[in-house]
């Protein structure tokens, strides 16, 4: 059985989602970040960390790609053309949607007070309106990112959808926003709204 240690209202919420989609047994500990096991567990001390027997693995897009490989499903073969897509999706998501995302979390509350730029909130703003554009020329006409099976690229994205709509980022009235709405609709994301929403 996993172990996911990560409260589920952080990135956790990402592999709760991911389990909860393959139907697999997991164990939660529901750690906040710099919390004592997960320090012992990740030198950043950020979460989650998924323990499969003793080994740790950290970071969630590498949890839910693990898991993904492991159980063969929501990802394409690696080596295929197919996965080398899926991987560019899931790289441009990380770095230009959860990366502003992230940056005006730090600059918002994370780090020390003396360190911030909250100005820089307005350019991540704008940079993400940009980059919402570019994924809904890449979605065209698709249910999902990668056509009509999802991929943990959707998992990554739907996840920044929710976090950008508390954070104040809007995602505008085209394609992406009725995407959203597909993705929270499924079954798995609903069983891991309900973990979050307990714990």
């Amino acid at each position: 059985m996993y172990r996911l240690i990560g409260s589920p209202k952080t990135r956790a919420f990402r592999v709760v989602w991911m389990l909860e989609e393959l139907g697999l047994e997991y164990e939660l500990t529901p750690e906040y970040p710099q919390g004592e096991e997960t320090r012992r567990l990740n030198p950043t001390g950020k979460v989650p960390v998924l323990l499969v027997d003793d080994t740790a693995i950290i970071d969630s897009v590498a949890i839910i790609q693990y898991l993904a490989d492991k159980h063969g499903q929501f990802t394409f073969a690696a080596g295929t053309i197919e996965r080398a897509q899926q991987d560019s999706m899931l790289h441009m998501i990380n770095d230009e949607i959860d990366g502003c995302l992230w940056t005006a979390a730090r600059n918002s509350f994370i780090l020390p007070e003396d360190k911030r730029v909250p100005e820089i909130k307005e350019t991540l703003i704008w940079e993400f309106s940009r980059s919402i554009e570019a994924l809904e020329k890449r979605l065209g006409d698709n249910t999902y990112l990668m056509g009509d099976e999802m991929t943990v690229p959707d998992i990554v994205l739907a996840h920044c959808g929710g976090w950008a709509r508390n954070a104040g980022f809007d995602v505008g009235d085209g394609p992406i926003r009725a995407y959203f709405k597909r993705m929270i609709a499924r079954n798995g994301y609903q069983q891991a709204h309900k973990i979050r929403m307990e714990s």
